[in-house]
């Protein structure tokens, strides 16, 4: 049995990881703000690293301003990291984004690509995990293009996974060796991001109208046809988009 941390361990990834860890009967600590453990601040966050051995960094910074983001992930990074040396944590893990380094337009992507780096430089023994986008984002999406009742999208890639593939590949990399590098995952179909969220949304009876635009930014990026997919042969989930939304309620 191994006692695991999870930052963000009450979010989407965080609790399903969290929930897949315990059956497998490790003690885990589901490290959030609002369960008394703040990477920003530094509350708490000796106690939860107490004789942990991995710890999963599932946090996600609450805006995606620039400015913002960078600040969060720089500053929640240098306090993990150092409470994790003091600690001797073992393995350090991090769920990023299969394309960061080609998106560096976007200031989000700067700033998971400046998380990513303070790891690297560590010397804690690390994996990177880098997903795909969750299918749970697409409605925000959607919102993200929508002018009116149109909605302007790149016809660029994507690969979208489900929730529960990303909690199972967090949970068997948590179980494993550290690889000290990027393991990738992505869902099981490539499609195009506009005609992902058209499809979405007839299926959501939403009469807004996908327009397919090159030039649409997605977080503040310019998207080529393979900026948001993975070529270095991914671990792939199993759920398709359309199981997922048969089987999950709000999406309907």
């Amino acid at each position: 049995m191994m006692k695991i941390v999870i930052i963000g361990g009450t979010g989407l990834i965080g609790s399903k990881t969290a929930d897949r860890l315990r059956k497998r009967g490790h003690e885990v600590i589901a490290a959030a703000p609002n369960t008394g453990v703040n990477t920003i601040t530094g509350e708490g966050l000796a106690d939860a690293l107490k004789s942990a051995e991995v710890v999963l960094d599932l946090a996600n910074s609450p805006s995606f301003e620039d400015r913002a983001a960078l600040e969060f992930f720089e500053t929640s990074g240098r306090n993990l990291l150092a409470a994790e040396k003091v600690a001797g944590v073992k393995h350090h893990i991090a769920l990023s984004v299969v394309g960061t380094e080609r998106l560096q337009e976007s200031g989000y992507f700067r700033a998971k690509l400046a998380q990513e780096n303070l790891i690297r430089a560590s010397g804690i023994p690390y994996t990177i995990v880098h997903s795909t986008q969750f299918m749970e984002f697409v409605n925000g999406i959607a919102q993200s293009g929508t002018v009116g009742d149109t909605v302007h999208l790149s016809p660029a890639f994507i690969q979208p996974i489900a929730s529960d593939d990303v909690a199972d590949a967090m949970t068997d990399v948590a179980l494993g060796e550290p690889q000290n590098g990027i393991v990738e995952i992505a869902g099981p179909d490539r499609v195009k991001l506009s005609g992902l969220v058209e499809h979405y949304l007839k299926k959501m009876n939403d009469l807004r109208k996908v327009v397919a635009d090159p030039e649409a930014r997605y977080f503040g990026a310019r998207l080529e046809d393979n900026s948001l997919v993975s070529d270095k042969s991914p671990r792939l989930g199993r759920i398709t988009f359309d199981q997922w939304f048969a089987m999950t309620p709000q999406a309907k």
